[in-house]
């Protein structure tokens, strides 16, 4: 509501341009912000003040932002379905409150079809932006466009006459700010409002850029409105303009969980000056708030430098935050807050050097007040840890916040005294990573390096030994060992044949040099080739003997060999292959981690996930049937993912069960996975989960649980009494059930004990011993990798200490009860790149969080063999060529850290992965052409040895996967799998120039980037400088602007185009969506298991807190909770006790 540009007055009467205001944002439970943060800077660039949200941003949120903050217009990214009722829904809420005027954009890739964009933009929406859009107009049109259409529906700023409503005193905020008033009347509306304020204290929050202001407020916010019942706060918040474009990122929002409380008010200001903290009109906006009844304003200034002291004359009580990174202590002499600031911050104390800046800043801060005499606890510098959860150092400088504002401002000192624990008052810095490791990735990077340099010089001694050999053999020595061994001391003494006693001694020096490993390579590889060129093979695993044919003969005739062998004559160039790349099955593995493949064993992924668990039950059937492996692929709505319960509001119910399958409760699962036995050797389920993976994880294992109990009471003759025990327990409770027919091949195995525990129908020991076997049978993988969900994916929910926390929780529980064929986490690539990373960032951000958990799980006690091989890897495979090799460098640089720094076994070396073709390369125009697409790259998936391989529908692009076009995509790798003839061969790749090139380049690439990271802390202190999210928002904006520019060509994109009329018709194309009775459903369903457990769910909640107060094991807890308890219900309380996600930029 920002006036329009060509008739805004300043004070003087002169004329002014406002800028736009914009909110942005991505959806509710929408972690895809790589468009949405490409979108803000861009139209930041045009000169507009952007308030950004991040993701996963409910209506309520966005249409209070967008009040609150005067906004002109709201972007928002939904590409996780439900847009229909999302932006139907904040039309509603901003007609309700007042706000029409807000002009509502957005975005969805081709999720939101043509003849959903005409029903949302006839309801209300300004314009809803499709892929086409941006190909014929390209980028910078489409911002243009966006700016001209909020431009031309600007409202003017008015002074509202009674400034109540949240309309009302954005809109005076706005009036002020902007110069509307006459000195006269302004100067009338000061008095009027100093009359009204009542004793309203002023906090002046000011700091350097970085040192986490934002944080500190919200801390500081969150104790205020857990304090004090009926408190009411205004926020001010003030960015720097930018010079150059006149916009401006007003990015404290987006930091600050507790702004959804009603009784906070924030606004953010933009300087529009330069080289200042505040704004001018910034005493003006405190004493209006004062006026409207606020009982504490709070004002945040810009993060210039050192001396932004201005803040101090417009307030209070004023707050300096800062960190030790000032540089020497001299130049705290400089910082003019140290004398004006009532308290100092200093922040992030879990910084290196933070001890050290604690004791020289209170040094300071004696010699500025000439106050040498006071003891170091009295002086008003606190050392905080803002980025933790109930930090204690946060809490005691809350506490003497309130004290001595009211002591310093004459405030009732009992009124402004919080409740709040102080006994300990230092921050507890909980290093995941050992300040002595934290080079772990620059120390393997050197050592990858120095393998590389020895293997090259054990090649070429190798070589030089073969040389003088052939030339001893050829001058037939009598005395010439056998090949690789070396001379008898005697034969290299003094001889008159000078010539061959010199190539005897070459010949020893050269084979002296190899290492016993590289001698051991040599001597074995005879036996080794004669093994694979042989009719069969045969080895062992865990004790199992496997055997097989090492040949398929083709149509015509000839034998085509499973490993194709290298024909190497020279030593050097043989040792080289052993060492480097070596068969499969044999370190380091560059080949593949197992010899062969497994027979009976595709590695075809079936996967499924939409609407009511019953649904995808019966997809997972229909895949499944005919297969003998049972490997099953879940995807979860982002409900789900961001651990709440179907509810009816509006913007969640349109996402329940849309894009995933909605699961909220342990019945929930029992439905999901029905029919199919999960202690089967034959059957794997993989989950793809992250924020709130522990509860999901947990599901699963009491549903395996569960599923073998109801086995042995059928199979011993108990199920009849336990059917009576079920009976008496549902006698005036609503039994659940499972809604429609069983599909073909589900027997109803896991559908017995519904809504009840197994422990509840046998005996302790029964179950004991049942569950013990189960833990140790059930085999699959929950990703629950909560690095790369904080570097790219969005679905953290929890503070990132406490998730990490919980993973260790989870591996521990998986060593305690021997759990040995299930991935505790899947170290997640695909995601990485989803959001925009090229293969290269991929790849070395997926192996840095790898060795960072291994890392952290060291830290934690445990030992490497223990935990090592229940991590698993997960990559995208793009179109890219680096692509085409990164299972075998991500297998080598793993196995080799592996052996060499952790001194871990044969098991823990195989890095196994899994592999899903690309989600961004699925395009919507032409989509049929995905298909092409999808198929080259499962061709670099097989041809380089993963372990299981997911490859997209081509309709995913819009929608959920039909059954056809997930029939089509299983059928792309199963045609190479068991059609294309070069599959025959188990290691197509090894042997080839290009291939070896790449892997060489790549390798190197991948420890250039880790020696990056290293410089920034690790992965952890990269994380806090966001050094991966930034890297992987640069390359995904240089893809779009390629894409866009025609640069990088795209057949049926931005190239080879079809005729007009002949395109593929998305129209005519099945859309899945859930539908109404699926919503209703799952929230019918979810509700009655709250009403069933309800006399039992609040102990049980209880017990978890108190086992995460006591740092115990929350997953070994969570195992008992969900037997209870809803996800939601479990996430809020998690959420009391280990905090919530803040984001960030």
């Amino acid at each position: 509501m920002s006036t329009a540009v060509t008739d805004l007055t300043d004070v003087s009467g002169g004329q002014q341009v406002t800028p736009l205001r914009f909110v942005t944002a991505a959806s509710l439970f929408d972690g895809h912000d790589a468009a949405i943060n490409i979108m803000r800077r861009l139209i930041q660039a045009r000169g507009v003040e952007v308030i950004h949200l991040g993701h996963n941003r409910s209506v309520d949120d966005i249409v209070r932002a967008a009040i609150q903050e005067d906004a002109d217009g709201i972007a928002i990214s939904s590409y996780q379905g439900g847009h229909m009722e999302y932006f139907g829904y904040m039309v509603d809420r901003l007609r309700e409150l007042g706000a029409e005027h807000i002009r509502v954009f957005g975005g969805g890739g081709g999720t939101i079809t043509p003849d959903e964009i005409s029903e949302l933009m006839n309801y209300g929406v300004e314009r809803i932006y499709h892929p086409n859009d941006g190909m014929e107009l390209g980028l910078d049109a489409m911002i243009k466009d966006l700016i001209d259409r909020t431009t031309a529906a600007r409202v003017r700023t008015r002074a509202p006459a009674r400034a109540e409503s949240a309309v009302d005193i954005a809109a005076m905020i706005s009036a002020i700010e902007e110069g509307v008033f006459e000195s006269t009347e302004l100067e009338r509306l000061r008095k009027e409002w100093r009359e009204q304020a009542g004793e309203v204290p002023v906090i002046g929050i000011t700091g350097t850029g970085g040192a986490g202001k934002s944080s500190v407020t919200d801390e500081i916010l969150n104790r205020f409105l857990a304090s004090f019942d009926e408190m009411r706060i205004a926020v001010l918040a003030v960015d720097p303009t930018r010079r150059r474009t006149g916009g401006a990122l007003l990015g404290d929002r987006i930091r600050m969980n507790t702004l959804r409380s009603e009784r906070i008010y924030m606004r953010s200001i933009a300087t529009r000056r330069q080289h200042l903290a505040t704004s001018e009109m910034l005493g003006d906006h405190i004493l209006f708030l004062k006026s409207r009844g606020f009982d504490l304003v709070i004002v945040e200034t810009a993060g210039i430098g050192q001396s932004d002291s201005e803040i101090v004359d417009m307030v209070d009580f004023s707050v300096y935050v800062m960190t030790s990174d000032y540089g020497a202590a001299s130049q705290l002499e400089k910082i003019d807050m140290l004398d004006f600031a009532d308290l100092v911050v200093l922040n992030k104390y879990d910084k290196r050097g933070a001890e050290d800046a604690l004791r020289d800043i209170r040094k300071q801060w004696k010699r500025n007040h000439v106050a040498f005499d006071v003891a170091d606890d009295d002086v008003p510098v606190y050392p905080t840890i803002a980025s933790q959860f109930n930090d204690p150092g946060i809490s005691w400088m809350f506490a003497e916040l309130c004290r001595r504002v009211a002591e310093k401002v004459g405030l009732v000192a009992d009124k402004w005294t919080p409740s709040i624990d102080t006994s300990i008052r230092e921050p507890r810095a909980t290093a995941m990573i050992p300040g002595a490791r934290i080079r772990y990735l620059a120390e393997i990077a050197e050592q990858g390096r120095a393998i590389n340099d020895s293997a090259d010089r054990q090649a070429e001694s190798a070589s030089l030994a073969q040389h003088a050999y052939e030339a001893l053999r050829m001058l037939e020595d009598s005395q010439l060992p056998a090949e690789f061994e070396q001379y008898a001391a005697t034969a290299l003494q003094a001889d008159d044949d000078r010539s061959l006693l010199v190539l005897r001694q070459r010949y020893q020096e050269a084979i002296s040099s190899l290492t016993a490993d590289s001698l051991r390579l040599l001597k074995e590889w005879p036996e080794r080739k004669a093994g694979v060129q042989s009719e069969t093979y045969s080895y062992a695993v865990r004790g199992r003997e496997i055997t097989g044919e090492n040949y398929r003969e083709s149509l015509s005739h000839q034998r085509i060999p499973k490993i194709a062998v290298p024909q190497y004559d020279n030593w050097g160039a043989l040792l080289k292959f052993l060492l480097r790349e070596n068969l499969p099955g044999a370190y380091p593995y560059t080949g593949g981690v197992y010899p062969y493949r497994r027979l009976g064993e595709d590695p075809t992924r079936m996967f499924a996930g939409e609407g009511t668990p019953e649904k995808t039950n019966r997809r997972f059937h229909y895949l499944s049937r005919g297969q003998d492996s049972v490997r099953l692929s879940t995807a979860f709505d982002s409900v789900t993912l961001y651990g709440e319960d179907p509810h009816e509001r509006p913007d969640i119910y349109g996402k329940v069960g849309n894009s995933g399958v909605s699961i909220a409760t342990v019945d929930d699962m029992k439905k999901l996975y029905s029919g199919f036995d999960l202690c089967a050797p034959a059957t794997s389920v993989s989950m793809t989960i992250n924020g709130p993976a522990p509860m999901i994880l947990a599901f699963f294992m009491n549903t395996a649980i569960d599923q073998q109990v109801e086995k042995h009471l059928r199979e011993t003759g108990g199920w009849e009494e336990a059917c009576r025990t079920i009976d008496e327990y549902f006698e005036n409770r609503e039994r659940p059930r499972y809604v429609g027919e069983l599909p073909d091949g589900n027997d109803g195995l896991g559908l017995g004990l519904l809504g009840i525990s197994g422990e509840q129908v046998v005996d302790r020991e029964t179950y004991a011993r049942i569950k013990k076997e189960t833990l140790a049978s059930v085999r699959g993988t929950v990703q629950a990798d909560i690095l790369k969900e904080d570097q790219a994916q969005n679905t953290c929910i929890f503070s990132t200490e406490f998730a990490m926390k919980m993973m260790g929780d989870v591996q521990q529980f998986f060593i305690d009860n021997n759990i040995r064929n299930y991935y505790s986490v899947s170290i997640s690539g695909y995601h990485i790149a989803e959001a925009g990373a090229n293969p290269i960032s991929q790849l070395a951000f997926t192996l840095s969080n790898g060795f960072t958990i291994v890392e952290y799980y060291l830290a934690r006690g445990m030992k490497i063999d223990d935990f090592a091989p229940n991590l698993s890897f997960f990559f995208s495979n793009g179109m890219d060529p680096e692509y085409s090799v990164i299972g075998r460098v991500a297998r080598r640089v793993w196995a080799r850290a592996m052996r060499e720094r952790y001194g871990a076994s044969a098991r823990s070396q195989m890095l196994k992965y899994h592999i899903q073709t690309s989600g961004r390369s699925l395009h919507a125009q032409e989509i049929s052409f995905n298909d092409i697409r999808t198929t080259l790259q499962a061709l670099y998936a097989l041809f380089d040895n993963c372990n299981s391989l997911h490859t997209n529908a081509y309709d995913e692009a819009i929608t959920t996967p039909t059954e056809q076009s997930v029939r089509r995509a299983v059928a792309i790798q199963l045609i190479i799998s068991r059609e294309l003839g070069l599959n025959f061969c188990e290691n197509p790749w090894q042997g080839s120039f290009v291939i070896d090139e790449l892997t060489d380049l790549v390798e190197e690439a991948v420890y250039q980037e880790f020696e990056r990271i290293s410089e920034r802390g690790g992965v952890l202190g990269a994380m806090d400088t966001m050094y991966q999210r930034g890297k992987i928002q640069e390359e995904s904006l240089y893809y779009e602007s390629k894409k866009h520019d025609g640069s990088l060509p795209l057949i049926g994109v931005n190239t080879f185009l079809p005729k007009a009329g002949e395109e593929d018709e998305v129209h005519a194309l099945e859309l899945i969506r859930s539908s109404e009775a699926e919503k209703q459903g799952q929230i019918r369903h979810v509700r009655a298991f709250r009403e069933t457990h309800a006399t039992e769910s609040a102990a049980a909640l209880e017990r978890l807190q108190a086992v995460a107060r006591e740092r115990g094991n929350v997953f070994e807890e969570l195992m008992e909770t969900v037997k209870s308890n809803s996800l939601g219900q479990i996430s809020a309380a998690l959420y009391d006790v280990g905090g919530e996600y803040r984001r960030n930029m």
